[in-house]
């Protein structure tokens, strides 16, 4: 539900969803407003990257900075609600979003949280060009905002380290998640304001492997992350990836 926004008219971006996103900037922080599904999924997003890159790089999860060292790329980073984890877990965070407002936001609450964080109002394709190289890439909730997909694969893929790796998470495309993601999400419950998503822009998990594997990526693990609407929670699914999804890939 972040945004890549576009700086220029050219680029991966879509500068409808950037405009739609820096509108709501000073809601970022705010657990109860308009962003909060992020807020609320945000434990089920940490654990998935938390157990996978520990896993990869041969780190200890029960470490108070298992992430110490590692140079972590945030795409679309929008007001930092995953950057900030991620420079707690001790990451060297650089964090990225075309949306000025959101990165001015992000790093007034960085600074008020008392974290280092780089803050960039650019392009993954901007920063590709710089040669900045990272070991993780995130791109949470993105992909299906952008215009041009491909570039910015291509452009997220390029900036990894040899034996780097990436996570992904956005919406399958069928009915259920057209009912569920889209209608009663932004129409009948009004977690999100209406025209946040776009449903033909969703990715298929095979879509999305597609996408990535001309890349030297592959997945090695593919989960849901499902609401239960009883206890009004979300968690982790190795068999429902139907509406909301995240995947870990590493590059051969």
């Amino acid at each position: 539900m972040s945004d890549l926004a576009q700086t220029s008219n050219t680029g991966s971006a879509n500068p409808e969803d950037v405009a739609r996103f820096t509108r709501m900037a000073d809601a970022w922080w705010d657990p109860a407003g308009k962003f909060r599904p992020l807020h609320q999924i945000n434990p089920v997003r940490i654990e998935f990257i938390l157990d996978n890159v520990c896993k990869h790089f041969g780190l200890d999860s029960k470490a108070d900075q298992p992430f110490k060292g590692l140079d972590i790329l945030d795409v679309g980073c929008g007001g930092g609600l995953l950057s900030e984890p991620m420079a707690r877990l001790g990451a060297n965070m650089t964090s990225i979003d075309a949306g000025d407002k959101n990165i001015e936001i992000a790093k007034i609450h960085a600074a008020q949280s008392g974290l280092d964080i780089e803050y960039l109002n650019i392009l993954p394709e901007d920063l590709a060009s710089q040669g900045r190289k990272f070991d993780l890439v995130l791109n949470m909730e993105v992909i299906e905002h952008v215009a041009d997909p491909e570039l910015f694969i291509a452009a997220s893929a390029s900036v990894l380290k040899d034996k780097g790796c990436m996570v992904l998470s956005t919406m399958n495309r069928n009915l259920k998640s057209l009912i569920l993601a889209k209608v009663a999400a932004e129409y009948i419950l009004r977690w999100l304001p209406i025209g946040t998503h776009d449903w033909k822009k969703f990715l298929k998990p095979s879509e999305l492997a597609n996408l990535i594997r001309p890349h030297g990526l592959n997945f090695i693990d593919l989960q849901g992350i499902v609401f239960a609407p009883l206890s009004h929670t979300w968690s982790l699914s190795k068999t429902d990836l139907d509406v909301n999804y995240v995947g870990f890939a590493t590059k051969d």
